[in-house]
């Protein structure tokens, strides 16, 4: 499986930008996929993710309401929409996915998914 990441870029605080998570070799029927965030100095952080089948969304407080993510299945990429943008957000944003459908609670967890794609930089200026 391979993700390829893109979007990534400098926009100023309350600005828009839409990340994108091309994937192939395997099609995700019964899976997670994830974006994750890291900034220097710090852990790999969950952002958002949808799980399959059921098509649940999860968000971490920090971006819910300013965040949406999203799956075109017929293009195999899963997409990010950040809007109102804060400096805060600034990080390394990396797509990942798992090999089987996690539960609830493991979603969140980095350790769950098996494959993951390059980082795409966001940068938030003041």
């Amino acid at each position: 499986v391979q993700l390829q990441a893109s979007g990534g870029g400098l926009v100023q605080a309350g600005g828009s930008l839409r990340l994108s998570c091309a994937t192939s070799g395997r099609t995700c029927s019964s899976c997670a996929m994830a974006w994750f965030r890291q900034s220097p100095g710090k852990e790999r952080a969950f952002v958002a993710g949808i799980r399959w089948p059921g098509s649940t969304t999860y968000y971490a407080d920090s971006v819910k309401g300013r965040f949406t993510t999203s799956r075109d299945n017929a293009k195999n990429t899963l997409y990010l929409q950040m809007n109102s943008l804060k400096p805060e957000d600034t990080a390394n944003y990396y797509c990942a996915v798992s090999a089987s459908r996690p539960i609830t609670s493991e979603v969140r967890n980095p350790r769950t998914y098996d494959y993951w794609g390059q980082g795409t930089l966001v940068t938030v200026s003041s």
